[in-house]
């Protein structure tokens, strides 16, 4: 939940700069003063409204890399070669090489120098074989300038795997040549609004096969992924006021984790998955309380006369993050769980909220208000600050788990959709869906398979 959100059910000593901040916020007073609320699982249904990518934009330094069609006589099959160089251009880090209809199985005999003539310093190749229900992939990365094999690996995936295999594979890709782990095989996860029902759907990185997680006539807020990626904890209105819940993502088991008298909103994770930080009006205005992740063991954090509110765990679980208005504006401030002192962040511009930290806690992102609402990163160690969005009605930033890209909703045509912003600024994506309202978007952790 947004620092507007807050404030837009809050005293009237904040300003109407502040309650106006957010349409959603709006949206949700109204879904908090609703009689009915009904919500309802619907564990792994497919969501039938895929996200659609449009990119702009590249790197400073770009790979030239070629993609055979992978060797198959299956057309599922043939589209994963389609999947991984959809994932690498989406970085803007590749420059794909065409390599024309032919396919070229992971046990052919590269002509290296050809392909480095066509401009391509490297080289995937494979083959899909299906073996009774299962599909054996196997693929082959070679480097066409030092002549020589990069990365080489063979999977056992069902039909329903292989576009996340693929991802896989687009993941080795992107490690071997960038240095960086890839991201593809992640996942992500955001709220869509449609015929005034709300849906917390699960996709893959690039948007595509999505699932509905819940589906509710009421607002559902602030989806926050557990470290481990089987849990979402998220604030829902259905029971006439906002309450945290956790969400088994397998089961689709959901407990409700916070419901003190007054709001429940914004949790986030510890990095070790046992605790959760919320805020909680229970005690007056907005504060920010420590809980297990069963629901056990409150405990309040922080003491101010204003509103504290989206707090963020720094990478060693030692200090929070968090927006407050104590200074007389919003700004973000550091809370260390070990003495609870408390210190500033920001200080350029009145106006800097929803703090998220890179995961090696060097990079700090927030929402400022300068030209309409922009996504900013802030260097912790000198003290830079890069804007990274043109501004516009930004909200939501969320890093990538490699610390790469950022996800964050926006607005276009009126219409709220997702988009993603590299760390440097220079390739943008955005992802939408034509029939849908989408928000609060947060990118989930690393997988292990």
């Amino acid at each position: 939940m947004t620092f507007a959100h807050i404030a837009s059910s809050s005293p009237s000593h904040l300003s109407g700069g502040l309650r106006a901040g957010s349409r959603i916020g709006r949206r949700l007073a109204h879904g908090a003063a609703a009689l009915a609320a009904t919500a309802f699982v619907l564990g792994s249904a497919p969501a039938h409204a895929q996200l659609t990518v449009q990119i702009s934009g590249a790197g400073a330094n770009q790979y030239p890399i070629a993609v055979a069609n992978f060797e198959s006589a299956d057309p599922q099959g043939r589209s994963v070669a389609d999947i991984i160089r959809a994932d690498l251009n989406r970085t803007g880090l590749f420059r794909l090489i065409d390599t024309g209809d032919t396919p070229l199985s992971e046990s052919a005999v590269i002509g290296f120098a050809a392909w480095k003539t066509r401009g391509a310093d490297s080289l995937a190749v494979g083959s899909v074989q299906r073996r009774n229900d299962r599909y054996d992939v196997r693929y082959r990365l070679v480097d066409t300038v030092q002549q020589s094999q990069m990365d080489g690996v063979a999977f056992s995936s069902g039909s329903n795997e292989m576009r996340r295999t693929a991802h896989q594979i687009a993941d080795r890709i992107y490690e071997k040549l960038t240095g960086d782990r890839g991201i593809f095989a992640t996942r992500i996860a955001y709220v869509l609004k449609r015929d005034n029902i709300y849906e917390l759907q699960i996709a893959d990185a690039d948007g595509q096969n999505a699932q509905t997680a819940l589906r509710s006539r009421e607002p559902i807020i602030s989806p926050s992924w557990s470290p481990d990626g089987t849990r979402l904890a998220y604030v829902s209105f259905e029971s006439k006021k906002p309450v945290v819940y956790v969400h088994t993502i397998t089961t689709g088991q959901r407990v409700p984790v916070a419901n003190f008298k007054g709001n429940n909103s914004a949790p986030a994770w510890s990095p070790d998955g046992n605790r959760l930080a919320v805020v909680l009006t229970r005690d007056g205005l907005s504060q920010i309380y420590m809980l297990n992740a069963d629901g056990s063991g409150l405990r309040r954090l922080t003491q101010s006369p204003g509103i504290d509110t989206e707090p963020t765990f720094t990478p060693d679980g030692r200090a929070l993050l968090f927006t407050s208005d104590r200074g007389g504006s919003p700004q973000i401030y550091r809370l260390s769980l070990d003495n609870n002192q408390v210190e500033r962040v920001t200080f350029k511009g009145n106006y800097n909220i929803s703090p998220q930290l890179s995961p090696d806690g060097k990079t700090l992102l927030y929402i400022t208000r300068r030209s309409g609402f922009q996504i900013a990163s802030l260097d912790l160690a000198t003290g830079n600050e890069l804007l990274l969005t043109n501004g516009g009605r930004d909200e939501s930033p969320s890093f990538a788990p490699n610390g790469k890209m950022i996800l964050y909703a926006t607005s276009q045509s009126g219409r709220g959709v997702l988009a993603a912003v590299s760390s440097d600024g220079r390739v943008t994506q955005t992802l939408s869906v034509l029939n849908g309202d989408v928000r609060e978007p947060t990118w989930g952790p690393f997988l292990n398979y």
